[in-house]
């Protein structure tokens, strides 16, 4: 049996596809796991650091998949060629990196692959990377794990150009519909933290673009949070 933690137990419910490319796959857990529950015939585990491709090699092997799952070295999208999976995999980066992968690789997604996208923080720069490539967002979860929050989109080529509101980009448009206890915490903690430095600076005449910007992203936090003054 894979070991695979909760976070990509979540990922993995979006899959069930032909062919899977799982980039940065690290010890290539993710398709690992994926073959094993017939949610894929076939993976490429994609590696850009040499220690995590040897371990995913060594694991492939382990596991007797090595006719099922390609383990490649490069960065990026660079390890698929256009049309070769319908579905894409990104985890465990940061929301401007996995914005940055997808954007980069655009010509590798002219079969219009489902991205499941699963980022630490930072995670509108991702919802405006999929608007720009023509992506619809079609699920959202917020989840913590070992006091880690993390956010995971999965988006499908949309026929029609979507647009979202500033506030849908930054919070989620489905998340923004189901605000359950992960997606209050970490918005309080952010409000609280504005809160804080809103208050250093307000008598600072040098800081006084910067002070008005932050009232904006209060005022917006507590709409989306409830707060009433």
């Amino acid at each position: 049996m894979i070991p695979l933690n909760n976070r990509l137990k979540t990922v993995a419910r979006y899959i069930q596809h032909e062919r899977l490319a799982d980039i940065g796959s690290d010890h290539a857990y993710l398709p690992l796991y994926a073959l094993e529950n017939n949610l894929i015939r076939s993976a490429i585990a994609g590696e850009v650091v040499a220690g995590p491709f040897e371990a995913a090699v060594q694991n492939v092997k382990k596991y007797n998949a090595s006719s099922s799952i390609d383990v490649r070295l490069g960065n990026g999208l660079e390890v698929i060629k256009p049309g070769e999976v319908d579905v894409i995999t990104i985890c465990g980066m940061g929301g401007p990196l996995i914005a940055d992968i997808i954007t980069t690789g655009k010509d590798k997604l002219s079969n219009h692959p489902r991205l499941v996208l699963q980022s630490n923080i930072h995670t509108e720069a991702v919802r405006r990377a999929l608007v720009s490539l023509g992506y619809e967002i079609i699920a959202e979860e917020i989840m913590k794990e070992k006091k880690h929050t993390y956010e995971i989109i999965v988006a499908e080529y949309a026929t029609e150009k979507v647009e979202y509101t500033q506030k849908a980009l930054k919070f989620g448009p489905i998340l923004l519909q189901n605000k359950n206890e992960v997606f209050i915490e970490k918005w309080n903690r952010e409000y609280q933290h504005l809160i804080k430095v809103l208050s250093a600076i307000e008598h600072d005449p040098v800081h006084a673009q910067k002070h008005e910007q932050l009232k904006e992203e209060i005022s917006l936090l507590k709409e989306v949070l409830g707060y009433v003054d």
